[in-house]
């Protein structure tokens, strides 16, 4: 007999800390860029610090640190990006003990100054750009994350971009699927090439970047199918908060996507995703904790209805 739930994926594994999907994990987006897509998620030093506090209240697992925008802008010095975030990822240790720390960094040095101030977590989102990232996260003892960018330099917009399905693909195959089969080649050889050099594979996340080196219709498939992201055999991750996939399927501004974000993490979570990247945590933690309920795996707060 079928349950008809889809595969609940691998669990992660951090400082010790082990995410099953009966709590699947919450990162909180903490930036401190002046020139965040999002302008509610740009903080000064302060602003950083009361935001990180925030979303530990309001049930994040990780905080996710980024000094540099994704997408175009001024350019950021390898200096100046340490200058943001290496202090902060210090303070949060320090004042938040339980809370792991995740640096959104493309580059090494910067990989190595966070893995001195504590950082548990590299969330490359720039797909291995600098090799030596990985590197760091496996001499220091620390997770990666394995991300898909088409082939795109850090901080450029997709243009045009197709993914055709390979001529060797198996048949039947979705003619939407080249965007997946590219996605999956990627992550696949990334996680290994991070797993042989020494990085727990309970602690290597696959993300299939949405939006990054992307249209909209690829990343609505690929969060159509993510439960095949889910069968690679690693804790994925999905950064779906405000993306613009989501702002063109409903023509709406960063300010006005939280409840196609949220239906989107539902989708994913559904499907098996481990880690939700999100600019909105509590929102985010109910309605992961809610779908992992539905799948039967985690469990209601309380239960008097009908009992009293």
């Amino acid at each position: 007999m079928t349950t008809g739930v889809p595969s609940a994926g691998a669990d992660l594994v951090l400082r010790g800390r082990r995410f099953g999907p009966e709590h699947p994990a919450v990162m909180a987006v903490i930036n401190r860029t002046p020139d965040s897509f999002y302008a509610a998620a740009r903080y000064d030093d302060a602003g950083a610090d009361a935001a990180v506090a925030r979303a530990e209240q309001e049930g994040a697992d990780l905080v996710d640190l980024g000094g540099v925008r994704a997408g175009r802008g001024p350019e950021v010095t390898v200096a100046e990006e340490i200058d943001r975030v290496v202090p902060l990822i210090a303070r949060v240790r320090q004042r938040h003990p339980d809370l792991l720390v995740s640096v959104d960094t493309w580059r090494s040095e910067v990989a190595r100054a966070a893995a001195d101030a504590g950082a548990d977590l590299l969330n490359d989102t720039w797909a291995g750009h600098d090799p030596a990232l990985v590197e760091v996260a496996a001499e220091r003892g620390l997770g990666v994350v394995c991300s898909h960018t088409g082939g795109l330099p850090p901080r450029t917009d997709p243009f045009r971009v197709s993914y055709p399905v390979p001529p060797d693909a198996p048949v039947p195959t979705d003619p939407r699927d080249g965007v997946l089969i590219d996605v999956l080649d990627t992550l696949r050889a990334a996680a290994a090439r991070a797993a042989a050099l020494g990085v727990p594979p309970e602690s290597v996340l696959v993300d299939p970047t949405h939006d990054f080196g992307k249209n909209t219709w690829h990343s609505l498939h690929l969060l159509r199918r993510t439960a095949a992201l889910v069968e690679l055999g690693y804790p994925v991750l999905v950064a779906l908060s405000r993306k613009d996939f989501i702002g063109e399927t409903l023509d709406l501004p960063p300010q006005d996507r939280l409840e196609g974000t949220l239906a989107a993490t539902a989708l994913a979570a559904w499907q098996g995703a481990r880690v939700f990247r999100a600019h909105d945590v509590q929102a985010t933690r109910r309605t992961v904790d809610l779908v992992a309920a539905v799948r039967g795996e985690g469990v209601p707060a309380r239960v008097t209805r009908g009992l009293l």
